[in-house]
């Protein structure tokens, strides 16, 4: 998404000074993103692709989401990643490159790095307000492993050159962010991780299980509403990028699980008839009518194992919670 470059540079000269290289991977097409958000906008039903909750203050209350109790995903996987780090580090292998996709506060590899021990971490985010300050701390508590961050949207592009050798790498992608993808760009993504895979490299994956959707529904409409303000917040960056007038407390948040396609659906629905205006943009949204925000694709360990294997992964292991609740794989 567009970022201001002035903003980019300065955190990319603060970095550099302090022993962190900062890659700026973002598509320089502005206008073309422009359109592309457009266009979900105007589109029927209406859709705002998920990475357009990561401003500044998507990304802290994005972190307020993963402390809520409701909210198992975080700790469930912090959880697995502590309890079995030695028997993870000896899948995995130590004094590798580790790359770290959708890296955020880069909390869950600083669990694992003092174990794997790589000789260079690359956090990998769309929001350098994130990856930034996080990557100053781990140069602090890190001291001899080489840091690299690059920001770029790798939903459409993995462009790590540059910040990895042609030697073995762990990629690490926590969270459960593949669900965010449908099953069949999920494979495309695993797929070109699978390509970036020199020998003795290999994918640790945390994802998210299939169970109740009561607890499924609880955890994505949380009642002191940070949920709700995180989906919301979404309106604000695209009136930023568009010039549009959308009135983010004119849109109630709405969450709910579909078993029939195994995915928890966010949208945003107008509590009233809104006239959307901006450059480009005249669209009315009657009252109920929603706009959708977010997919979160839940994966029994059967539908992820498969998935991993049709991405030409072998060798998969597997660690879960007593529950069953989360899972990590790593798949060489």
């Amino acid at each position: 998404m567009p970022k201001p470059v002035t903003t980019l540079h300065w955190i990319t000269e603060r970095a550099a000074r302090h022993g962190v290289t900062l890659l700026d991977r973002l598509d320089s097409d502005p206008e073309g993103e422009r359109a592309s958000l457009l266009a979900g906008v105007l589109a029927n039903p209406a859709t705002i692709a998920p990475k357009y909750f990561y401003d500044a203050l998507g990304c802290a209350l994005f972190e307020a989401i993963c402390a809520l109790p409701e909210y198992y995903p975080t700790r469930t996987e912090r959880a697995i990643l502590t309890a079995h780090r030695d028997d993870i580090v000896r899948a995995t292998g130590t004094r590798k490159q580790l790359v770290d996709l959708g890296a955020g506060d880069c909390a869950k590899a600083a669990l694992l790095l003092p174990a794997a021990q790589p000789r260079r971490y690359v956090a990998v985010d769309i929001a350098p307000v994130a990856i930034a300050p996080a990557l100053l701390r781990m140069a602090q508590a890190f001291p001899g492993v080489e840091l690299y961050g690059v920001v770029t949207d790798f939903s459409r592009r993995l462009d790590i050159r540059g910040a990895i050798d042609s030697g073995p790498v762990t990629f690490f992608y926590p969270g459960s962010s593949i669900g965010n993808f449908t099953p069949d760009d999920a494979l495309l993504l695993l797929c070109r991780i699978r390509e970036l895979c020199a020998a003795g490299s290999g994918l640790l994956i945390g994802v998210d299980a299939k169970k109740d959707p009561a607890r499924l529904n609880a955890a994505y409409s949380d009642p002191l509403g940070v949920t709700a303000a995180f989906n919301r917040n979404i309106l604000n960056h695209v009136n930023a990028i568009l010039g549009s007038n959308f009135d983010p407390g004119a849109f109630g948040h709405v969450a709910f699980y579909r078993g029939d396609l195994g995915r928890i659906e966010m949208h945003l629905e107008a509590l009233s008839d809104q006239r959307i205006d901006g450059p480009s943009l005249e669209r009315v949204f009657a009252a109920g009518e929603r706009i959708h925000t977010e997919n979160s694709y839940k994966y029994s360990t059967g539908e992820f194992t498969a998935l991993l294997r049709r991405a030409g992964f072998q060798d998969i292991s597997l660690w879960q919670d007593a529950m069953g609740d989360f899972a990590v794989y790593y798949a060489e």
